[in-house]
């Protein structure tokens, strides 16, 4: 019996190493080829450009003139801040420009008839006041030579006759002077005073300008992140825009793929979620390369670095019955590119 069961095994291992036998090249081959991958495909998200308008100054929103989603015409009224404190502070510089005017006109005109001639009659009367003063001087210095008043009344008739024409002396220059006219330092600083008030009433009415905010140019309504009542920090973002005519592929570019692409190569791009394929055109490649996004690694690829690329977006190019057209398709939606064939 032992006998027996030596004979049946010696008999079952050729058997088995028949089985275990090196499969031929052939088949090799063919799993080889079966499970060799083709290039993967550029991985991306779909992006539009995107502006922020922010606000000028910190004020609440008194109006929305717009909606998410809606599309706008540039220069088109967005929503209004509430301008009351810059229309107060505008209507103070206002009034200090029509008081400089005021003043540069009073001064290039010169001085008026009636100011000159109350000048004249002020002279007269000072210099009939020095005559006065010139004859009691000369009756008292008669006076004491013949003894008849003390030298303290003659000192005090001396006295008075000067001031009177200390003030003679006065009222002949301030003539001379409104005669002459305005110097030319009094006009150059009046002409400052002016450029000065109507820099600070520009100021102001750009400043009253950008409280009601407007669309920077044409595009689509992205978000509204404040509401009415709210009051937003001067700087913030109170409308961001979508603008372009169509939307762009960024892409990552794996650094051994780099070499292959160009601005002005053609792309195919199936967007996730539509069945279409679209046409794009590479606009631009990065110089700098940057670490791969995690939603883009894949392989060997993974430890490298990528170049970001953007491709527009141009047209449909199969299956296009009932897809959106590019200028339709929303931001941030993920896609693949590959090279258009010839």
């Amino acid at each position: 019996m032992h006998t027996d069961f030596l004979h049946r095994r010696l008999i079952a291992r050729p058997v088995a190493r028949s089985v275990r036998r090196p499969l031929p090249i052939t088949a090799l081959l063919f799993l080889c080829a079966c499970s060799r991958s083709e290039t993967p495909p550029l991985l991306g998200t779909l992006e539009w450009d995107r502006m922020a308008v922010q606000a000028d100054a910190a004020e609440p929103v008194v109006a929305i003139a717009v909606k998410e989603g809606d599309t706008v015409a540039a220069g088109q009224l967005l929503l209004q801040l509430d301008p009351r404190r810059s229309d107060a502070q505008l209507a103070q510089a206002e009034a200090e420009l029509r008081r400089a005017v005021a003043s540069q006109a009073e001064l290039q005109h010169g001085t008026r008839s009636e100011t000159l001639a109350a000048a004249r009659a002020d002279l007269n009367r000072v210099e009939v006041a020095r005559n006065d003063a010139q004859r009691e001087r000369d009756r008292a210095a008669e006076l004491r030579r013949k003894g008849l008043i003390a030298q303290a009344d003659l000192d005090a008739r001396d006295t008075a006759l000067k001031s009177a024409r200390a003030e003679v002396a006065s009222s002949q220059a301030k003539l001379l002077e409104l005669t002459h006219g305005t110097r030319p330092e009094q006009l150059d600083q009046v002409d400052a005073a002016v450029a000065s008030a109507q820099a600070q009433v520009e100021s102001l009415r750009l400043s009253r300008a950008r409280l009601d905010v407007r669309a920077p140019q044409a595009g689509r309504v992205d978000s509204l992140p404040y509401k009415l009542g709210d009051q937003p920090a001067p700087g913030a973002t109170v409308v961001a825009l979508l603008g372009g005519t169509a939307p762009y592929a960024r892409l990552f570019v794996p650094a051994p793929r780099r070499a292959a692409l160009q601005p002005g190569q053609k792309l195919n791009l199936r967007i996730n979620g539509i069945a279409a394929t679209y046409t794009a055109q590479i606009r631009s490649v990065r110089s700098e390369a940057a670490f791969t996004p995690y939603y883009a690694l894949s392989g060997d690829d993974a430890n490298r670095l990528s170049f970001r690329a953007e491709a527009l977006l141009l047209a449909c190019a199969t299956e296009c019955n009932g897809a959106p057209a590019p200028a339709d398709l929303p931001a941030g939606l993920p896609l693949a590119a590959e090279a258009a064939t010839p």
